[in-house]
Parts: structure tokens; C-alpha cells; sequence
């Protein structure tokens, strides 16, 4: 059998079972988040050209990254909005080991940090889990955040539709679907709210990234993997879009 195609049917047996029966991603589409390294190479070759395709204004943006990552990961997506134009900043939470009782109360500190040196509201842009994070923070707190962009973030329909709930579970101890926080993903923050989603996701089902009418203000499709999203030329230059759409809403 191929490498590709072993590799194909070990994650097809181990993923496709579950408590209920749910529609998930393929696992053809998972295993393509292997581009990952692909997709880094071409995104520093690629960046004084995506920063010229945006149009930064100076706001001030605070990058969340999903679960396991760390600032690390947003770094390239923050150094290129930041040559846009744009005020990006990292979480400084170190590595997103899953949403704890006191997690939105972190982020209300960094944003007030960050509101110390502008005086304005910040624009949130969370990858995957975080972008929960983000929606949940701009419910509590509006009058302090400009937007919410999510990348991939299964913020609608059921919350094991995708291939990371048990490894969410695993890592934070808590149910997926009763967060540490008081929660209601698909209820819309009071803030103007762009959803990123691609088809080749891989990991979270797209409809679930991508929401329905009155989940989110507007839906944008890039075509990348779910880890490309904060990686890949074609991510960033989907934030770099979002930020623009806020800006109409």
C-alpha cells in the first residue's frame, strides 16, 4: 500500500467512530494539514507581497492561537499585519492548553494592556479554539473589542463535527461541549464578526467554521488546510480580507 494511502486508512479507522453519529471532515482533507511545512516556505517567501496586498489602518489586532499553539505559530501572521500597517499583538499566554475558569478574564488583561498604549477598542482574531475564545470575550466585553475574525473556529452545530474534540478533551480536562466559562457558540457578539472557512479544512467541518445567517455578520472561503490558516499565504491573506469586510459592516 502507498505511504499516503496507509496513512489515509489509519486515520479513517481511528476517527470515524464516535458517540453519535456526526458528520466530520475526510480524511483525505486531514491528512493534507501535512503542508504544513509547504505552506510556512511559501508564506516567507510571499510576505512582502501579502503585506502590500492589505490595507492596514493601524488598528490595533490581538492574535489568539488555537489549541496546543502558542504565540509561535501567529508569529508570520502578526509580522505581516504589523508591515500592512496594522498594531498586531501576541496573546502572551504562552501555549493554548485548552479554556480554564479564569481564560476570558487573561485576555480582558491583555486587552486593557493593550488599550493602555492606544486608548481604542482591539480587533480580535482568533485561530480555531480560539477564536471561541474571542466570540465569548466580545459578548463580555464590546465596548472594548472592534471585531471578531475566526479562522476555522467550529462556533456552529455540533461540537464533535470535526477531528480534534477528543484531543481538546484530552488536553483540557473539560467536556467539549461545557467549557470551564459560560458559553453559547453560535449566538453572535454584539461586534461586527467575520468567520474564515475552507473546504479543505480538514479538521473542522466547514459548515461548522463558516456558521449560518445571524451566527456571524459575513462568511469568508479561503482555500487552505486548517493548520494553513495561520501558516499558509492564502490564511493570512484571508485575515487581511476579513479586517477590510469589518470595516463595511
Amino acid at each position: 500500500m502507498p505511504p499516503y494511502a496507509a496513512v489515509t486508512a489509519f486515520w479513517k479507522d481511528r476517527l470515524a467512530s464516535g458517540p453519535r453519529a456526526v458528520a466530520r471532515p475526510s480524511v483525505q482533507h486531514l491528512v493534507g494539514n501535512m503542508a504544513l511545512p509547504f505552506d510556512l516556505a511559501r508564506t516567507r517567501a510571499q510576505a512582502g507581497a501579502l503585506a502590500r496586498q492589505m490595507r492596514g489602518d493601524g488598528r490595533s489586532v490581538l492574535l489568539i492561537p488555537g489549541l496546543l499553539a502558542s504565540d509561535a505559530r501567529m508569529e508570520p501572521m502578526r509580522a505581516i499585519l504589523n508591515e500592512a500597517g496594522f498594531d498586531a499583538h501576541h496573546w502572551g499566554m504562552g501555549r493554548n492548553y485548552g479554556p480554564k475558569a479564569d481564560s476570558l478574564e487573561a485576555i480582558d488583561r491583555r486587552v486593557d494592556e493593550i488599550r493602555r498604549s492606544t486608548g481604542g477598542p482591539v480587533t480580535l482574531v482568533g485561530w480555531s479554539l480560539g477564536g471561541l475564545y474571542a466570540r465569548e470575550y466580545a459578548k463580555l466585553a464590546a465596548a472594548k473589542v472592534g471585531g471578531v475574525v475566526t479562522l476555522g473556529t467550529p462556533f456552529s452545530g455540533d461540537p464533535r463535527a470535526n477531528h480534534a474534540w477528543r484531543l481538546y478533551q484530552l488536553v483540557s480536562g473539560s467536556p467539549v461541549d461545557r467549557p470551564p466559562f459560560p458559553c453559547a457558540r453560535e449566538t453572535k457578539p454584539p461586534v461586527p464578526t467575520v468567520a474564515l472557512w475552507s473546504r479543505r479544512d480538514g479538521v473542522i467541518l466547514p459548515d461548522c467554521a463558516k456558521g449560518r445567517s445571524g451566527e456571524r455578520d459575513a462568511a469568508i472561503e479561503v482555500d487552505c488546510t486548517h493548520m494553513g490558516f495561520a501558516a499558509a499565504p492564502e490564511g493570512i491573506a484571508g485575515v487581511g480580507k476579513a479586517l477590510e469586510t469589518m470595516r463595511q459592516i
